[in-house]
This record gives C-alpha cells, structure tokens and sequence, in this order.
C-alpha cells in the first residue's frame, strides 16, 4: 500500500514534498528520499559479482533501490543500499550454515550437480548504513564519497522509544528492500530498511532478518533516530541488536519447532537471545 501524503500536516509541520515527483520530503533541514527499482537484470549481476570478487549473490536484488537521508547545512548523508551490505557480507564471510543433507539437493542449478555450501549462502551481514560527508566547495573542502569528519561513537544515551510511541502525524513512510533469496525453497534471507517522518524527528530501522528452516534463526536490527533542532549538526543516535537462535535451543525452551510460527520477526524477536547490544552517536565535523 503506497503511503498518502497529508498536504495540511506536511504544511503544519514546514515540510514539502521533493520536487519532480521523487519520493520523499524537505524537513527542517533534512531532505530525505527513497527509491525504489526493480532487480538487477543478468548483465548487472555480473557487474556487481565482478566488483564483490565473488561468483554468487542473493535471488533477488534491488541494486538500485535506496534510502537517503541528508542534512544540507552540515553535508552529513545516511544512506542505505544493496552493495554496501553485500560488501559488508562478503567481509565477515561467516561459515556457511550446516543444513540437513536431505535439503542440499534444493541448491543445485543442475541436474546431479554436486553442491558444495562453501561459503555463507545466508548473505549474512553486519552492515549498519553507510555515512559520507559532503562538505560544500565554499568551505575550501570537498570530501563527497567518503566518511571524512563523520565517527560513530558510543555512548549511555538510548533511543527514546516511548517518545516514539507517542501519536504524532507521521509526514512520510516508506519501507525498501535491498535484497532478498529464498535459500532454495529451505528459508528466508531479507535485508530491508523502513523510515518514517514526524514533525520532531526521523526514525528508521534496518533489518537483515534469516531463518534457515529447522536450523537456525538470525535477526540484525539498526535502529536510528534524530530528533529535529535548530542547530548547524543534528544529533543522531543508532542502536544495534543482533539476536540468533537454533530451532533446537528454542525447542527445549517449549516453544514451537515449526518453521510457519516464524514468519514474522517482529513478533518472535523476544523469544531470540541478544548476542550484540550497542548504542553510538554520530559525531560530525565541527561537532569533533
């Protein structure tokens, strides 16, 4: 379902819808936009395997599909997409999830082909976002493309979610999704991120979700937030949890061992352990 824009609360909060029909809006400062295109056709695949040195990549990917977040006064830009995570994927190289033998066949491309899992086919990855610097060329500095004066830090400070529960209009939503697979019949690898507007703040979550049928379950949220203010470098705070489970460790929790209860990570999430917990906030040139 496409999100309706509030012409009255877009007005009421000074906001305005982009110019010449992108998705997305100018906020206090902020101009944030999403795009969403269709999958990487074959000639692109091959581009990007080539660029990622690796011979395989999810089913499908949303290669031009992406979030963007950027503050105009300061050049600071959040930005989410598909060859940032795929990049950060092919860093960790996890080992590959062991899968019964039975469901190995699932894989083949070809008939009698013998499968080797040798490398992580969840396309797990530790990505958070991607933070570049866009520094006007009025200032003397021109640093666009890279991270310069732009640090994470770690800090007590939490992400207000009970502020965020609180009903206020909300001036734009969107959730894109940078790639997806099916593993093969045997699961579901899904790495997406979801933003919404307020009149106060912007809150986003990123999420790489898997479950390996009957084996494991793999839940990485980022979560950022900013509140709106007057000031030349906007204060934004990330939290990140990553939480993992077996069906057999939740099977001797009594909790059910068939794959259709677990459809839906925002309902289940609890049930999975915590093995990260982090909260940072971004520290921005002139703000050192």
């Amino acid at each position: 379902m496409e999100f309706e824009v509030n012409e009255n609360e877009l007005k009421a909060a000074g906001a305005q819808p982009l110019p010449d029909g992108r998705r997305g809006l100018l906020i206090h400062g902020w101009e944030i936009e999403s795009q969403r295109r269709p999958i990487l056709n074959s000639i692109q695949l091959q581009q990007w395997e080539h660029q990622l040195q690796t011979s395989h990549l999810p089913e499908m990917v949303f290669g031009d599909s992406s979030l963007v977040l950027k503050h105009v006064n300061s050049g600071t830009k959040i930005h989410f997409n598909a060859f940032d995570a795929l990049r950060g994927w092919k860093q960790e190289a996890l080992p590959p999830v062991e899968v019964p033998a039975a469901v190995k066949w699932k894989f083949r491309s070809k008939p009698f082909q013998e499968v080797i899992l040798d490398y992580d086919y969840t396309f797990t990855t530790p990505y958070s976002g991607s933070e570049t610097s866009e520094i006007n060329e009025e200032h003397g500095v021109s640093t666009e493309g890279t991270n310069f004066g732009l640090r994470w830090e770690h800090c007590e400070e939490q992400i207000d979610m009970v502020a965020l529960a609180l009903k206020e209009p909300i001036l734009f939503y969107d959730e894109i999704i940078l790639y997806e697979d099916e593993l093969a019949d045997n699961g579901i690898s899904l790495l997406t991120v979801k933003v919404r507007v307020m009149p106060t703040s912007w809150f986003l979550l990123l999420r790489f979700w898997l479950r390996v049928d009957g084996v494991l379950m793999r839940l990485r949220d980022n979560r950022m937030h900013c509140i709106f203010s007057k000031g030349a470098t906007p204060k934004i705070l990330r939290e990140s949890c990553w939480r993992e489970a077996t069906f057999q460790a939740l099977s001797v929790k009594g909790y059910p061992s068939d794959s259709v209860a677990y459809s839906d990570p925002s309902s289940i999430c609890q049930r999975l352990p915590i093995i990260m917990h982090k909260t940072q906030k971004l520290k921005i040139l002139g703000n050192l």
